[in-house]
């Protein structure tokens, strides 16, 4: 897959085959749009490409928007390679690019820059300046220009049954194993170890500690969880907390993670942590040694979960 961080840089002398949107999650309802894609392509004669947007149009648009995202755009570019995508196109969403009309977007866009063979887009599909044109437009267009469009159904749409917001929805309220089925996946997170204050290792619980830097990324809701990881190629496991460690009087927030058969330096390595189980809330301790005890608990429990699997 080749990636391209604006349409501007993008210009094809093959015939592609398109179809765009924010996809954030790359969820199973997202897959169902890129089998069709790929399917289209799969005997080579056209090229499958995918346009989509960073910043969040709404991040743009709604001032009062804080709307968290499932991936940041590292990770969204990761999972829609493991597609086998010809061509992912970021292009950068600003107000400028919002007011382009329909008419604008479809000539200078999806025929001018793309070549265009065929769209591939959902029923409700809307854009253009103030999101005013729909698919019927969409289809009137690619009468006039020359390319086909295929409309995803709105029963294959509800045979999914699956939203982004759906699945941000239970991932804040703890659900991972929901957030799982919608997902296709086990929801993760990435990020570099960075040092902490150290004060697993007094207890027998040393722990990594976790920095993301984009702020836009979903949290899960605080809590301890059970996670999986690859360090130096090795599948590693261990649980990860997420909270502001109220035991101690800590008040910011924090992700740590205990590996259970892992030692060694992490600082400044990027990481990126499966998240498998939710295993209790973040709790207030009377002592460090009860603090230590329901830690082994956890492990023991740990421990127990995986070997069911």
């Amino acid at each position: 897959m080749t990636v391209f961080h604006s349409i501007s840089d993008f210009k094809s002398t093959r015939k592609t085959i398109v179809t765009l949107g924010t996809f954030d999650g790359v969820h199973i309802g997202h897959k169902k749009i890129l089998e069709k894609l790929l399917q289209n392509t799969a005997d080579g004669s056209y090229e499958s490409l995918i346009l989509t947007f960073f910043p969040h149009p709404r991040m743009i648009l709604q001032e009062a928007s804080e709307i968290k995202l499932l991936n940041t755009i590292s990770e969204r570019a990761l999972l829609l390679e493991q597609t086998g995508l010809d061509y992912l196109i970021i292009h950068p969403f600003d107000k400028a690019f919002s007011q382009l009309t329909a008419e604008e977007f479809v000539k200078n866009v999806l025929v001018g820059q793309f070549n265009i063979h065929k769209i591939i887009i959902g029923h409700d599909h809307r854009f253009g300046k103030n999101r005013t044109a729909n698919i019927d437009d969409l289809i009137l267009y690619g009468k006039q220009y020359g390319f086909e469009v295929e409309q995803i159904s709105v029963e294959e749409i509800n045979a999914v049954s699956v939203s982004s917001t759906k699945i941000r929805n239970a991932i804040v309220a703890g659900e991972i194993t929901l957030a799982k089925d919608y997902l296709g996946y086990d929801y993760f997170l990435t990020g570099t170890i960075i040092k902490g204050k150290q004060l697993g290792r007094t207890i027998g619980f040393p722990t990594a500690n976790l920095h993301i830097e984009e702020d836009y990324k979903l949290i899960p809701q605080n809590g301890v969880y059970l996670v999986k990881c690859s360090i130096a190629g090795t599948e590693t496991f261990g649980m990860m907390n997420i909270g502001t460690n109220p035991t101690v009087g800590g008040r910011n927030q924090s992700i740590e993670i205990h590996f259970f058969d892992f030692e060694g330096n992490l600082y400044g390595t990027e990481i990126a942590v499966s998240i498998l189980h939710r295993l209790r809330d973040e709790e207030k301790f009377e002592s460090l040694e009860a603090l230590s005890a329901q830690l082994q608990q956890d492990k023991n429990t740990c421990r127990s979960y995986l070997q069911s699997l």
